[in-house]
This record gives C-alpha cells, sequence and structure tokens, in this order.
C-alpha cells in the first residue's frame, strides 16, 4: 500500500510536468488509460508487455536479495532469445512438444550462464556486477547481432532478424490467452510468469536455501559466521537471475514473434529494475508492479497520434518519477523509525 502512495506521487508528479508543453494533464491521464485498456486488443498488448517485465523484475529482485545490482537483465534476455531462435532454427526436426521444451531449456541455460559469469566474477574476483554485467550487455548484444546476421539470418527479409523457428517450437495455436487476445503476442508465457512469481515467493520465504540467499543479502558477515557460503550464495543468485531474464524468450520468440529481431527488447531489463524496485522487491508485487508499468507503455503508445507536444517516450519521464516518488515514501517512512528509535 505504502509504495502504492509512492507511485501515485511520482504518476501525479510526471502527468503535471505536461501543462508545462501546453497538454492538458486530465486529458493525457485519459489518453494512457484508454490506449492501455480501451478495448481486447488494448488490454492483449498491454498483457504481452506485461509478460516480460515480470520476468525481468524477478531477475533483478532475486539479486537484490543477495545483496547484488543485477543490471545484467538486458543481456541475460538477449542471450536467451537468441539461443531459443537458434534452437528452433538448427533442430528443425525435433517434435511437438519436445519442441519447445528444448528451445525454452536451452535459453534458461543461456541466460543462467550469463548471470553465471557476472555472479562468479563477483565472488571470485571480487569485481563489482555493476560493472560486470553492463560490459557484458554489450557483448551479449554484439553477439547476438553477429549470430543473426551471419549464422541465421532470415534470407527473406531486409530486416537485421533470424529466420523463423520451426513450427513445431511454436506454442501459439494451443495457446488459450493467445486466442483470448487475437492479433496481439499476448500469450501463455504470461501463465507461466505468474506461476515463477510464486514459485519464487516460496522459494524465498519457504525454504533453507532463501533463507541463506537473504541471509547473505541482508549481513554477509553475519550469513558467513552461520556457515553459510557467501561465494556460493551470490554465484547462484546471479545465475538465477539471468535464468528469469532468459525466459523472456519464452514470450518474445516462442510465444509470438518465431524468431530473433535485434532490437526487440525496448530495454526490459533495465525496466524491470524499476519493477523490482516499486514491487519491494516481493515476487507477488512484481506481477502488480509490471502490468503497472506495461500498462504505461502501452498507454504511451498513442500520445503521439493524439497529442502534438508529447511522445511516446514520456513513458521514460513517468517511470523516473514513479521510481523518485517510491525512493521518497521510503525515505520518509526510514525517518520516522529512526525518530522512533531515537525517542
Amino acid at each position: 500500500m505504502k509504495r502504492l502512495i509512492g507511485f501515485a506521487i511520482g504518476l501525479i508528479a510526471a502527468l503535471l510536468l505536461t501543462f508545462f508543453a501546453g497538454e492538458n494533464p486530465w486529458n493525457i491521464f485519459m489518453i494512457l488509460l484508454r490506449s492501455a485498456f480501451g478495448s481486447m486488443y488494448d488490454l492483449g498488448l498491454t498483457l504481452s508487455y506485461t509478460t516480460p517485465l515480470i520476468f525481468c523484475g524477478l531477475s533483478v529482485a532475486i539479486c537484490f536479495h543477495a545483496g547484488l545490482f543485477n543490471i545484467g537483465a538486458e543481456g541475460q534476455l538477449t542471450m536467451a532469445a537468441v539461443t531459443a531462435a537458434a534452437v528452433g532454427i538448427l533442430l528443425p526436426q525435433v517434435p511437438f512438444p519436445i519442441a519447445p521444451v528444448l528451445a525454452f531449456t536451452a535459453a534458461l541455460l543461456a541466460g543462467g550462464l550469463w548471470g553465471w559469469v557476472a555472479g562468479w566474477l563477483r565472488a571470485v574476483r571480487g569485481s563489482h556486477e555493476v560493472i560486470i554485467t553492463i560490459m557484458l550487455n554489450f557483448i551479449a548484444a554484439g553477439l547476438a547481432s553477429w549470430f543473426t546476421l551471419k549464422v541465421i539470418p532470415n534470407p527473406n527479409s531486409q530486416s537485421p532478424e533470424t529466420a523463423m523457428v520451426s513450427a513445431n517450437y511454436m506454442f501459439k495455436d494451443f495457446d488459450l490467452i493467445a486466442r483470448l487476445f487475437p492479433d496481439t503476442p499476448a500469450n501463455a508465457s504470461l501463465g507461466f510468469a505468474i506461476v515463477f512469481a510464486v514459485l519464487m515467493w516460496i522459494f524465498l520465504w519457504k525454504t533453507t536455501w532463501g533463507f541463506d540467499l537473504r541471509a547473505v543479502g541482508a549481513n554477509a558477515e553475519a550469513a558467513h559466521r552461520a556457515g553459510i557460503s557467501e561465494k556460493k550464495v551470490r554465484i547462484w543468485a546471479m545465475a538465477l537471475g539471468g535464468g528469469l531474464a532468459g525466459c523472456v524468450a519464452l514470450s518474445e520468440v516462442l510465444g509470438s514473434a518465431g524468431q530473433y529481431r535485434i532490437g526487440f527488447s525496448p530495454d526490459y531489463g533495465f525496466i524491470g529494475i524499476a519493477v523490482a524496485l516499486l514491487a519491494n522487491n516481493n515476487p507477488l508485487g512484481i506481477i502488480a508492479a509490471a502490468f503497472l508499468m506495461g500498462a504505461l507503455h502501452k498507454g504511451a503508445s498513442d500520445l503521439d497520434l493524439e497529442t502534438s507536444t508529447i511522445t511516446r517516450d514520456f513513458s521514460r519521464i513517468i517511470q523516473a518519477f514513479i521510481i523518485l516518488g517510491v525512493a521518497a515514501q521510503a525515505y520518509w517512512e526510514w525517518l520516522k523509525k529512526n525518530r522512533k528509535r531515537k525517542s
């Protein structure tokens, strides 16, 4: 509830900025609502943005709980997506339903390995995970681009994209969510994302492994004295975070596009940071936070058409103000707790 207050403050502050651009803040708000929820088609697009944001929010949150800042979700999902596409193109004879399971497993491993590298460098070499993951993002983008353009390009298109995966790897024909929202990228991976969020909550708060992970994040020295291996926890936390980010391949490649496209992600990995912060790193809260951020992203898409001075990039400004609002709310709560302790 407290996070929602911060969200509301940030949203109102961002909307008030539009007044100085000559727009009516209320009209902008209504455009955002209408564009995000005005029809089943609009809602389907909103949910299609929500799904990868749940995965990326979980990726960032699991690392936050271990005392790590995972800025590498973008690179991890990139490696996972191009890996899923490569499996679907290079192994076309694998039958359904083994095919999508194989591609999804490969994507999980690719994303997890990319996260594991950052975790190993942090735990063993002492390299800061922020610097490492930023560099790995660029390396992932370069590798994915090379593989897309040189190894498995689409011969029938001038766009920077891979060939289409074999139809055996797609599950949209058997997808109830895709049928409910036709002509949109929404698919059953939304259900998987929600299930993963529930499982992540159980893992963090109902298992000894989750306790160890949270203990390291809360106080690494105390956890070490209690016999918990800080290095192992941080390595596997980053690997798990990478695997969760890699789940984006399920929604974007196997669920809708059927191929890897360079630049397919509108910075899902970075928006996932905002999602995790808004949800206070609670896996169940991430579902709602991702839905709100997905609605903002979809809602802003019509600003170019319906206003003369505000563009779709305004959604980034709203996200920034929301983060500031949530941070201000958290800081205020921290101040109140400190005052109570002193008194």
